[in-house]
C-alpha cells in the first residue's frame, strides 16, 4: 500500500495529471486481470497488484468526476437492492438436451443426417467441458459492461449486474488482445459462473456444493456479499454474427476479448474423437479445479447450427453428453411415503448420510411400489444410491450379500399417513394414490408447485413457509395466498415486520401472469410446461380454454385421449371453475396469448404436418400458418383442410389419402404461404 509520501504526491497532482495516471493504472490493472484469469499467469506479485488498485482508488476518491462505470474500483459497490428487475433476452437462452453414452451420441449424429436429407453436415464438432455452475448473459455497449442477466425462463431473466461486476474474471471493459477484431456497438457474451473446489472448502459447512453457492451468491440482493465470495466466470458463447463463422472461432475471439474460456476444448473430426475426449474428461474429472457434469458437443459451423434449428428448448445441433450418475453405498435406516400434489404416493428411503458427487444425500426415491418389489428393498439393507444425471438421488441396487439377517420388510401402507383416507392403485398404473382430493399433503405439495419458478414464481415462499402457513390455517388453497396480510405473518416464527412485508410485496408483484404459466400453475395431471405452452398458443385465453371440447383438446400436440380427458374433467369440474373465478376476483390477471397475425389468408383452414421439411423446421412452418390466420392440428380428421407432406412422412400421410384430404408438397406449401 502507498505510504504517506505516495499519498502526498497524489495530493499534489493536477486533475489533468491525475487523469493520465488513472488511465495508465487502469490499463495495467486490466492487463494483470487478463494475465491472471485468462492466461493463468502473472508478472507482478499480488501485493504489488493490490498496491496499484489502492493508488487508483485514492485518485478516484480525490477526483470523483473521473470515476467511470468500467473502472476496476467499481467491482464492489452499491447498497443492497430491494428486488431484481426483469431483463428480456435479445435472443433466447436455450437449454441443452442431455444424452448419455456412445449409443445416444451416434443416434444424435444419425438424426442430424436425416434432418439434412442424408447429406453429411460438417463433421467438425468442438466439445467443451460442461461446467456445473450458473448461467449468465453479459451485454456490452461500446465495449463497456451494461447488463448482466440470469437465464430465467429462457426468455426473461433477472438483472444481476451489480453482483456480476464483483467477479474479477469478467472484464468491465472489453479490450482486444493482439487482435484486429473491432468491438461492435452491442455485443453479448454468455457463460457460467462457478466456484473452484479449493475456494469452496471454507463454505462446505454452510452449502451443499459449489454450484448452489455460486447460484445463491448471484441471486441475492447484496453485491457486497457476492464480492466476498471467490466466484469465477468461464465464457462459452458469443451471441450474434460478427464474422466468426464457427464455434471454435468464437472461443478464439472470446479469449482475445479478455474472457476465460475452456482450455481443454478442441475440434473433433468424428464421433470417435468426441468419445475419446469425453472418456478422457471422465478420468480427469476429479483432478480438475472445478466441478463438471459432462461435455457439450455442437456442430462447429454456425450457419449449419442455425439451419438445423430448434426442437423443444434447445438447438438440434447441440447436445450435453453427460457423465454416468455418480454412485455410493450406504444403509437404509427407514422408509417413509410422501404424497405428491396429484395424490401420487412415493416411497422414500431414509439413508445414513453419504456424499455423492459433492452432495450429502440422506433421502432417495424408491419411485413406486413396483420398483420397491423389483429391488427387493428391506429396512437395514446396504444399497447403491445414485444421483441420476447428477440430479435426482435414487436407490438403484440392493447389496443382498451384505445382509445380516436383521433387515425388516417394508409394506406400502393402505391408508394415507396424512389424512387417513384409503390409498388406491388404478388399474394399469404403477403409482398408488391417495383417494382424498382434499388431503392436506396434496394441498401443500400443490401450493409449492403453484408458487414455483415455472408457475407464479413467488420469491420468499419456500417449502418451510408454505408448511407453516398451512399448519396455522392461514392458507387453505392458492387463493388464500393472494389475501395474506402482513398482520397474518408477523406472529409466526422467523417472521418480523420487514420479512412479512417482503413476502406480501412479492405475492402482490406476481398477480399478473401469462396464460401458459397460469395453466402450468394449475397443476392439472399430465399437463407439463410444454403442453401448457401449446394450450396457451392454441386457445389464447383462459375463457376459450375452459370451453374446449375433448375432441378439440385431442388436436393439441402430444395430447392423446387420456390427457384430453384429464384436462376436460379439470376445466369442467365445478370446484375448479369456482377456483379460477376466485383467483381472478383476488386480483390475479391472466395475460392472453396472441399470435401476431400478418393477414387472414389462411383463416378457417386447418393444417397437419408430416415428415421433414427442407426449407424450415416444422415449428417454423406452424408459426407461419398461425401468422396467416390458419390453425395447426396434430392428427388428421375430416376437419383437416390440408396435410403438408415432407420427407419420410408418417401414418398421417396414409390417413389423409384414405380420407381424401388435400395433400401439399413442400413447394406447394411454400407457394401457398
Amino acid at each position: 500500500m502507498p505510504g504517506a509520501l505516495d499519498c502526498a504526491r497524489i495530493g499534489l497532482m493536477t486533475k489533468a495529471e491525475a487523469q493520465k495516471r488513472i488511465e495508465k493504472l487502469r490499463q495495467v490493472i486490466n492487463r494483470q486481470r487478463y494475465l491472471y484469469h485468462v492466461l493463468d499467469k502473472q508478472d507482478i506479485s499480488d501485493e504489488a497488484h493490490d498496491s496499484l488498485k489502492h493508488e487508483l482508488w485514492e485518485l478516484e476518491r480525490q477526483f470523483p468526476d473521473l470515476v467511470t462505470p468500467d473502472s476496476p474500483t467499481q467491482r464492489v459497490g452499491g447498497e443492497p437492492l430491494d428486488k431484481f428487475e426483469k431483463v428480456e433476452h435479445i435472443q433466447p437462452m436455450l437449454s441443452i438436451e442431455d444424452i448419455f453414452g456412445e449409443e445416444e451420441l451416434r443416434d444424435w449424429e444419425e438424426h442430424l443426417l436425416r434432418l439434412r436429407g442424408g447429406t453429411v453436415p460438417p463433421r467438425r464438432v468442438p466439445p467443451e467441458l460442461k461446467v456445473d455452475g450458473f448461467a449468465v448473459s453479459l451485454r456490452y455497449r461500446n465495449g463497456v459492461l451494461e447488463t448482466a442477466a440470469t437465464r430465467g425462463d429462457g426468455k426473461v431473466g433477472e438483472d444481476v449486474t451489480q453482483n456480476v461486476k464483483t467477479i474479477e474474471s469478467i472484464p468491465l471493459r472489453l479490450e482486444t488482445q493482439n487482435s484486429t477484431f473491432e468491438i461492435p456497438e452491442e455485443l453479448e457474451v454468455r457463460g457460467e459462473v462457478y466456484m473452484e473446489k479449493k475456494a469452496f472448502e471454507k463454505f462446505k459447512s454452510s452449502f451443499a456444493n459449489p454450484r448452489n453457492l455460486a447460484a445463491g451468491s448471484i441471486r441475492q440482493l447484496d453485491p457486497k456479499l457476492a464480492a466476498s465470495r471467490p466466484l469465477t466466470f468461464m465464457a462459452y458463447d458469443l451471441v450474434g454474427n460478427f464474422g466468426q463463422g464457427s464455434h471454435a472461432k468464437e472461443h478464439e475471439l472470446l479469449g482475445k476479448l479478455g474472457f476465460k474460456t475452456d482450455p481443454t476444448a478442441k475440434v473433433c473430426r468424428n464421433t470417435q474423437e468426441i468419445l475419446a475426449y469425453w472418456k478422457a474428461m471422465v478420468t480427469k474429472r476429479d483432478s480438475l479445479e472445478f466441478h463438471i457434469d459432462g461435455i457439450v458437443a455442437q456442430v462447429n459451423d454456425n450457419a449449419t447450427l442455425q439451419e438445423l434449428g430448434v426442437a423443444g428448448k434447445g438447438y438440434r445441433g447441440m447436445r450435453a453428453l453427460k457423465f454416468a450418475g455418480k454412485q455410493a453405498t450406504t444403509k437404509i435406516l427407514g422408509i417413509q411415503v410422501q404424497i405428491g400434489r396429484t395424490g401420487a404416493v412415493t416411497p422414500v428411503a431414509l439413508l445414513r448420510p453419504v456424499q455423492v458427487a459433492g452432495v450429502t444425500i440422506s433421502r432417495a426415491t424408491l419411485h413406486n411400489e413396483d420398483e420397491l418389489q423389483r429391488l427387493g428393498v428391506k429396512i437395514g439393507d446396504t444399497v447403491v444410491v445414485e444421483r441420476a444425471g447428477d440430479v435426482i438421488p435414487a436407490v438403484v441396487q440392493v447389496l443382498k450379500d451384505l445382509r445380516a439377517g436383521k433387515e425388516k420388510k417394508f409394506a406400502m401402507p393402505k391408508i394415507c399417513p396424512m389424512c387417513k383416507s384409503k390409498l388406491v392403485k388404478p388399474a394399469g398404473e404403477a403409482v398408488t394414490r391417495c383417494s382424498n382430493k382434499n388431503c392436506q399433503a396434496q394441498q401443500r405439495q400443490y401450493l409449492k408447485h403453484f408458487v414455483s419458478g415455472k408457475a407464479f414464481d413467488i420469491e420468499g415462499l419456500g417449502p418451510k413457509i408454505i408448511n407453516q402457513l398451512a399448519e396455522q390455517g392461514i392458507v387453505r388453497d392458492a387463493v388464500d395466498l393472494f389475501e395474506i396480510t402482513e398482520g397474518d405473518l408477523v406472529p409466526l416464527e422467523r417472521f418480523a415486520a420487514k420479512s412479512a412485508k417482503n413476502v406480501v410485496d412479492a405475492i402482490r408483484a406476481q398477480k399478473e401472469i401469462s396464460l401458459e404459466r397460469f395453466v402450468y400453475a394449475l397443476g392439472i395431471r399430465h399437463v407439463g410446461e410444454e403442453t401448457a405452452i401449446d394450450l396457451a398458443e392454441r386457445y389464447g385465453s383462459i375463457e376459450k380454454l375452459q370451453q374446449a371440447s375433448k375432441e378439440e383438446l385431442e388436436q393439441i400436440r402430444d395430447v392423446g385421449g387420456v390427457v384430453a380427458e384429464s384436462m376436460y374433467k379439470w376445466f369442467h369440474a365445478k370446484e375448479n371453475i369456482e377456483f379460477i373465478r376466485r383467483l381472478q376476483k383476488s386480483g390475479v390477471r391472466i395475460h392472453n396469448t396472441q399470435y401476431l397475425i400478418h393477414n387472414t389468408k389462411l383463416k378457417g383452414k386447418t393444417f397437419v404436418l408430416t415428415g421433414q421439411l427442407d426449407s424450415m423446421t416444422r415449428e417454423e412452418a406452424k408459426e407461419k400458418i398461425r401468422q396467416l390466420g390458419g390453425e395447426v392440428a396434430e392428427s388428421v380428421s375430416s376437419k383437416t383442410s390440408y396435410v403438408v407432406v415432407g420427407r419420410e412422412p408418417g401414418s398421417k400421410f396414409e390417413t389423409a389419402k384414405k380420407l381424401g384430404i388435400s395433400l401439399l408438397g413442400e413447394k406447394e406449401f411454400l407457394k401457398l404461404v
